[in-house]
This record gives structure tokens, C-alpha cells and sequence, in this order.
């Protein structure tokens, strides 16, 4: 169908022609089979527009019920599920029952539980850190906040609602929490690196600074105003250099996140799962090359 709406001689320049409306020209395209629509053609989605027969789940041209493989999907090829924010909500109810915990208890519970390389603590009488084979700090740092500064768990809560949603919609929900964990894996593998080995660290940042990453990506692809974004993770990196962050998880997050974001939308359909989590799987391996060779150098 593209091919007949777009194959004639036309000027480099011009628009192409709406598949269902040969005679109107558009620059919008359906976000899950990628033919040119017309406004009278575009079906809100979650992320952009689809035609009306991928709506349908149908092609065109078929007849009978819609098959299994024809379900709505999301533009990275997920299933369109009824609440897009699930995930997004859970995470952000994780985040604030484990900060609440972290009230509760005091700082016995987050020094047991944040990313630091290697140091005594007098009141476990023991040297701990990550070098010590305490490698779940990496993950557990993810969902632990500064207990003395309500703003940080805030500012954190309020991007992952305002970033991690839409993404989330965009990419379904198995994609979305794989990139979550993934870039807040990479920010903590990368602060393990290069920060003190008795510099705590802690906070969702890495994660949330991969969304950005991949809202940016996401934005790219289907040719989005880029400005508003960029302009959010500027202010983002000036605060993240202005002292006393961490700022080696948002750098090691943010970068996990446009690997990972660029694979997740511009994968094309045949290889789409393999290239998608082949991807992922490549940055955690790079993460762990990185924890090892750390641990090496401190032990």
C-alpha cells in the first residue's frame, strides 16, 4: 500500500500521500506500521497516531477476526494495555514505602542497603561495600533516598511521573521496567567506578535520568519538538555538576538510556525482540565488566 501511495515521480521535497487519500498529502505516519495518514485518517494513540486499520487490528484488505500477532501495540512493539501508568505507579509507591522505612528505622537501615564501594562502619563492626560481595547495593541504592532532604525523593517522584508515564505507554511495560532497571544498574556500575570507595550513594536518578534519555530518543523518532526536552535535561545536568550529586549515575543512567531507547523504537519489526533485549543485555554485561574491574581494584 505504501508503495502505490508513494511510488509515483514526485519532487524530493514534497510530502507523501496519505495511503487512504492518495490526493492529500501528509507528514504524520501511523506509529505501529509506519504508512502515511491524513488527519481524517489519524486515531489518537497513547504515543502519536495510528491508522484506522491498525486500530482495528486488522490489515488491510483481511477479513475475519483479527489475529493473535495483530493485537494493538505499543510503537516499540508492546502490548497497549488498559492503565499505561501501572508500572510507573508501582514504582513510585516502591520509592516512597521504602522512604518511609528509611524514617522509620534511621540511618542503620540505609547504610545497610545504598551503593558504597568499601568502608568500615563502627556499629556493624565490619568493613562493607560492594567490593565486600555486596552487590545487591547496586539495585537496593535505586530505591533509597537522602532521609534529610524531602526534596530529593520529591523532585525524583515528580519526574518519573512526568517522564516514566508517557514512556511507559510508549513502550509497554516489559520494555519500560527493563530500561528502568537497566539504566539505574549502568549509573550505579559507572559510580562504583569513579566515585570514593567510602562515598555513599543513593537515589532513583540513574534510572530517571535513563527515561530522559529515552524520552529523547522516543521524541526523535517520531519527529516531536525536541526543544522542551532538551531544555529539561540541561537543567537537569547543570544541577547534577552544581556539587554534592552523584553525578556519576546520572551520566552512566542517561548515557544506558539512549543506548537502550534507540534500540527499543528503531528496531525494525522482524528482529525486534532479539535487538531490543539483545541490547539490554549488552549494557548489564558492560555494567558487570565494570563491577568486576573495580572490585579487582579494590580487593
Amino acid at each position: 500500500m505504501e508503495d502505490q501511495a508513494t511510488g509515483s515521480a514526485r519532487d524530493a521535497h514534497s510530502l507523501p500521500m496519505c495511503y487512504r487519500h492518495p490526493d492529500r498529502e501528509t507528514g504524520v505516519r501511523c506509529t505501529r506500521c509506519e504508512r502515511p495518514i491524513c488527519p481524517e485518517c489519524m486515531v489518537s494513540a497513547s504515543v502519536g497516531f495510528q491508522c484506522p486499520e491498525c486500530v482495528r487490528g486488522t490489515t488491510p484488505g483481511a477479513s475475519g477476526p483479527p489475529a493473535a500477532d495483530t493485537r494493538p501495540r505499543t510503537i516499540a512493539g508492546g502490548t497497549v494495555t488498559a492503565d499505561p501508568r501501572l508500572l510507573t505507579k508501582i514504582l513510585i509507591g516502591l520509592n516512597i514505602a521504602v522512604f518511609l522505612v528509611q524514617l522509620s528505622v534511621g540511618d542503620s537501615f540505609t547504610d545497610r542497603f545504598d551503593l558504597i564501594g568499601q568502608a568500615f562502619f563502627p556499629q556493624f563492626g565490619d568493613i562493607e561495600g560492594v567490593a565486600q560481595g555486596q552487590y545487591y547495593r547496586m539495585l537496593t541504592a535505586m530505591f533509597l533516598h537522602d532521609s534529610s532532604n524531602y526534596m530529593h525523593i520529591a523532585f525524583n517522584m515528580l519526574s518519573l511521573w512526568w517522564i516514566g508515564g508517557p514512556l511507559e505507554a510508549a513502550l509497554g511495560r516489559a520494555r519500560y521496567i527493563t530500561l528502568y532497571l537497566v539504566s539505574g544498574l549502568a549509573g550505579s556500575a559507572l559510580t562504583y567506578l569513579l566515585a570514593a570507595q567510602n562515598q555513599p550513594s543513593l537515589g532513583a536518578s540513574g534510572a530517571i535520568f535513563g527515561l530522559f534519555g529515552a524520552t529523547a530518543v522516543l521524541i526523535r523518532r517520531l519527529n516531536y519538538d525536541m526543544r522542551p526536552i532538551i531544555a529539561l535535561l540541561v537543567i537537569n545536568l547543570i544541577f547534577t555538576f552544581s556539587g554534592g550529586i552523584a553525578w556519576q549515575a546520572h551520566i552512566g543512567g542517561l548515557v544506558a538510556g539512549v543506548v537502550t531507547g534507540y534500540a527499543m523504537v528503531h528496531a525494525p519489526r522482524e528482529r525486534r525482540n532479539l535487538i531490543q533485549y539483545g541490547t539490554c543485555a549488552l549494557v548489564l554485561v558492560v555494567a558487570l565488566v565494570i563491577t568486576v574491574v573495580r572490585t579487582a581494584q579494590l580487593t
